[in-house]
């Protein structure tokens, strides 16, 4: 069990060594969450969600029905279930998706990922213009 303290919200999580950085929540993660601001009208993608850390803090936040949680790993779909469940936002969107290909949902005003594959489908028409952020 991975216990977090994450933006004043105490969060858990069960993972599986099929997922990644299944001991701990990773630096990246961490640092990225650090330098995000929710607010309760958001629309989020955490997308490559592994066992879900960003989409249910961003739920701690914002409205569960407008968190959507996308990964094409059916384990890390598993696992952010179950996290849902013990933290409490059970009504997140959790999706078995590779990248955008069963995504209907378009203008999120945050996407959301930690992977190293990120830029290459981050954008892709999902993003509202207000939420592009670019360097």
């Amino acid at each position: 069990m991975i216990t977090e303290t994450i933006k004043g919200f105490k969060l858990y999580f069960e993972s599986n060594s099929n997922c990644f950085s299944p001991k701990y929540i990773d630096n990246g993660t961490l640092a990225m969450l650090s330098f995000v601001d929710f607010n309760i009208s958001d629309k989020v993608l955490d997308l490559g969600c592994g066992y879900g850390v960003v989409g249910i803090l961003a739920a701690k936040f914002s409205n569960p029905k407008n968190i959507f949680l996308a990964d094409i790993s059916k384990i890390a779909i598993q696992y952010a279930k179950r996290n849902a469940k013990l933290n409490n936002v059970e009504r997140v969107n959790i999706i078995p998706n590779d990248a955008y290909k069963n995504l209907d949902e378009t203008d999120f005003n945050l996407i959301l990922s930690n992977s190293p594959i990120t830029r290459t489908f981050l954008w892709q028409n999902h993003l509202s213009k207000k939420g592009l952020i670019d360097s």
